[in-house]
């Protein structure tokens, strides 16, 4: 037993406490590697300590006991899936959470329905994807879905874009886990944008043009209100009875012109410069994004892209494809494949919501605090 570690010492060396080894063994997760049949003293292996260690660490995300015992048991391949959709489990929980949150603040302070009365809790069921346009030597696309955060940025700038785009989007993501009220989305929004923007001026003084910039379009959900964030030539669509609607305006030279007059909006879908932007994330803090503020209802679809996706694929067959009955991920891999077989020329980013009501009410989501709305 020269080798072996006592059990406080393989506890030290775990960061881990002799009680919790015990608790460990008596449930199988982690056996000592020799139990002195006299004694009945523990001793462990030091090539133990790398599951030791992943225990106390999963311990530390509050993975249940069981389903450690699980994740231990796979492959790290099959392992890390497993951690992936315990954690999607927990964003989504901790978001059905923070909108009865948002529900009960809005009553205590008078802004919300009477606590008896029935409410018809929204959710949305998401898919992202982003992919290289045939033509294109690198993606300069984001794409994220979240329980209450849909994000699409079209980096621009050569070597920075694709990092510029990332910035945007991960400058929003705190916002997934704040109980945000819904008076108080849009100066949430703004000043997650002016995060971004800064960011994304850190990494343009690292490019060797000293550039870098997006486009960002997102939405970000309390209950049945959202808050849409707009700048640049991404765009946000949404669905509803049958019909398609556009809810955001192109920050584009040629759009400038459809808006004066000087160009149909059939003449401007084949101009020259109709990628010229005129208002993009850039870091420099000179652009601002539109802020606006909309009302969901269950059944409503909501697509976001970028012009990889919206000047290849008709405003006609998008609307034929986001009224079909297909979910969130079937349909987005449907506009993918159309927008493939249209060419590609430009990288291609996408989200598709759909929302759909929980159908609690107040009373009811007291009580299941921690339902999903996935």
């Amino acid at each position: 037993m020269e080798r072996l570690l006592t059990i406080g010492a393989f506890a030290r060396a775990a960061r881990l406490s002799p009680k919790a080894l015990r608790l460990y063994d008596e449930l199988g997760l982690l056996r000592p590697a020799v139990v002195d049949g006299e004694s009945g003293y523990r001793f462990y292996d030091p090539e133990q300590l790398e599951r030791a260690r992943l225990i106390a660490w999963l311990r530390r995300l509050g993975m249940p006991l069981a389903r450690i015992r699980r994740v231990c048991d796979l492959p790290a391949p099959a392992a890390a899936e497993e951690i992936t959709g315990y954690w999607e489990q927990v964003l989504a929980e901790t978001a059905a959470r923070g909108r009865l949150a948002t529900f009960l603040v809005d009553y205590l302070t008078g802004r919300g329905s009477p606590v008896e009365e029935s409410t018809t809790m929204l959710g949305i069921r998401y898919a992202a994807r982003s992919e290289q346009g045939l033509v294109r030597t690198s993606n300069e696309d984001t794409a994220y879905a979240g329980p209450r955060l849909l994000a699409v940025a079209d980096g621009m700038g050569g070597s920075g874009g694709d990092l510029a785009s990332a910035a945007a989007v991960e400058a929003l993501r705190p916002l997934e886990t704040l109980a945000v009220p819904a008076d108080d989305l849009l100066g949430a929004l703004a000043d997650a944008i002016d995060a971004a923007d800064r960011a994304i001026g850190e990494i343009a003084a690292s490019t060797p043009a000293g550039e870098a910039g997006t486009t960002l379009t997102a939405l970000l959900w309390s209950g049945s209100r959202l808050a849409l964030v707009h700048i640049g030539d991404t765009r946000a669509y949404l669905v509803r009875d049958g019909e398609l609607f556009q809810i955001t305006h192109d920050h584009t030279y040629v759009q400038s012109l459809v808006d004066e007059g000087r160009l149909t909006v059939e003449e401007a879908a084949s101009h020259p410069r109709r990628s010229l932007l005129v208002r993009a994330l850039t870091g420099t803090g000179e652009f601002r994004p539109d802020l606006s503020m909309h009302g969901a209802v269950a059944r409503d679809r909501y697509l976001l892209c970028s012009d990889g996706l919206s000047t290849v694929v008709p405003a006609e067959s998008l609307r034929e494809v986001l009224t079909g009955s297909g979910g969130p991920q079937q349909v987005l891999e449907e506009l993918v494949g159309r927008a493939y077989a249209a060419g590609a020329p430009d990288n291609i980013a996408g989200v598709v919501a759909d929302v759909v009501g929980l159908e609690t009410s107040a009373a009811a989501d007291a009580g299941r605090a921690g339902g999903t709305g996935r």
